[in-house]
Order: C-alpha cells, then structure tokens, then sequence
C-alpha cells in the first residue's frame, strides 16, 4: 500500500532528486493493532532532518493522518515515510521553488524467528567502513551506500547482523541497528556524531536508563572494548532489541539487563495494543 503525496499510486517523477540525488530523508516505523509505534519521536527526528537539509518541513497535521489512515486495518505492519527535496531539473541547484514529496508505504512485518529475540543472533564486524560527516551524522537521510556495500559482504543466512567502524577505525553501529553493550553492571554505546543514525529505540533506551538511574557511557570506543564486554545487544524500530550471543568467534551470555530492557520495550508495544 503506497500514497505519494496524498494519492493512491506506486510511482514517483523520475526527475524526484530523492532518486537523482538521495536527497531526502525516511523513517521506518513498526505497526502495532494501527498504531506507529513511539511516532512522536520518529517525527522529531524528521523534522531535525529536514531542517539539517534544508527542506521544507511537511505538514504534521496532514502527515499524520495519512500516516494513521494507512495503518488503520494492520494488525502488524511496517510504515516508511519518505520525503524528498521533490522534482528538479539535471544539476545540484535546488529547484524553485522547493516542493518535496511525501511517500508512505506500509509493508508486512518481518517474521524473524524468536530464537533471535530470546538466544539472540550471530554477528560480524564489516571491512566496509562508515563515511564522517558531522553535519549529516544522526539523521536518517537516504544516502545509504555504506550500509549496502557493507550488507553485501555477507550472504549466510547464519549471520544477521554486521558491526561497522568509522574511516578511523572507531565503533559506530550496525548496518540496520545501533548499537550496545554491557559490562560491570555500565551500559555503553558509540557516540554518533561523527558517523551514525540516532535511532529512536536508541533515543528511548537512553532515555529508559537515565530515569533507572543505569550508568550510561556515550563515547568514541575501538572495538577491543566491545570485546571486552559481558553482553552485546543491538536495536532499532522493527527488530527492537536483539541480543548478540556470537560475534565473529566470540560468545556472550544474554543477562537479566536486556532482559529488563525487552520487557520494558515490550510495555510500549502493549500499549499500542490497548
């Protein structure tokens, strides 16, 4: 199901710069019972984005209630909402004035299996690494080479997940999640704002163990510190939170912290339920 700027259809201007150019953001959103789960906060970080761009802001009114009508009848789906710089002619010269697109498509739910919520997955570290620029660092725009050039080193099945590092050789994120881990009771995550996504599950975990009053460290690390850790775990708005048993040769136990931060993330996903 798809709406491109209100209306019911599965194409979009070929002169659109978010496919000339990339130039746009998106936001993926899991659907619960009808409900974009923690859509608030994914809305913030489109706004945030727009303004990092430059691209006019989209109606919030308007934007929501295509959002809301699309997922009325799903019981369990994903949202993708795309917004582009819209059309323009050949050249990087903004078009005059600036009309963005606005796309929605909602898609079935992955079916993972739950060994990977409860086991958790095996995961890899990527030669491919992430590019640094400061001023497009957290936001979600739709340049994403890097994440398709280090998701194709892999084809195993075995393998769900590949950790990437920055152009220096520092911690970052997944390639579809961001990243945590534990260790001596301190939760620690690389900071983003070199390189990254700022991920809403990570917005709302930072948020979770600040007012459990969980020590948090937020900084450049090098992977001998992820080594070095007791547990492993990864988020991101569809998958929620995954524990990573294996990382390359190397296991970790899955401890009664994720455990805590599942059931907690589990609350918010009952809640679209009511």
């Amino acid at each position: 199901m798809f709406l491109v700027n209100g209306a019911g259809k599965h194409c979009i201007d070929v002169t659109d710069r978010g496919l000339q150019y990339g130039d746009g953001l998106f936001e993926t959103l899991e659907v619960v019972q009808g409900k974009p789960l923690l859509f608030d906060l994914h809305l913030q970080r489109l706004l945030a984005g727009c303004s990092k761009l430059l691209i006019p802001q989209p109606n919030l009114e308007l934007l929501t209630a295509e959002a809301l009508a699309i997922c009325s009848d799903a019981e369990h789906a994903v949202l993708k909402i795309i917004i582009t710089r819209g059309c323009g002619g050949r050249g990087y010269r903004q078009p005059d004035p600036v009309m963005p697109t606005r796309l929605l498509s909602r898609h079935p739910y992955p079916q993972y299996p739950d060994r990977f919520y409860h086991e958790g997955i095996v995961a890899r570290f990527c030669q491919h690494p992430l590019s640094i620029n400061p001023l497009l660092a957290g936001i979600k725009h739709l340049n994403r080479l890097d994440q398709v050039l280090a998701r194709a080193e892999w084809q195993d099945d075995a393998v769900q997940e590949g950790l990437m590092l920055d152009c220096e050789g520092y911690l970052v994120e997944g390639t579809m999640s961001n990243l945590f881990w534990i260790k001596h009771h301190t939760v620690y995550t690389p900071a983003i704002e070199r390189a990254g996504i700022n991920g809403i599950l990570r917005q709302w975990l930072l948020t979770y163990l600040d007012r459990a009053g969980i020590n948090v460290v937020i900084e450049r690390f090098l992977p001998e510190s992820l080594l070095a850790a007791d547990q492993v775990f990864v988020t991101n708005s569809v998958i929620g939170i995954w524990p990573v048993r294996q990382l390359n040769d190397q296991l970790f136990s899955v401890g009664p912290l994720i455990r805590e931060l599942q059931a907690a993330y589990q609350d918010v996903r009952c809640g679209a339920q009511r």
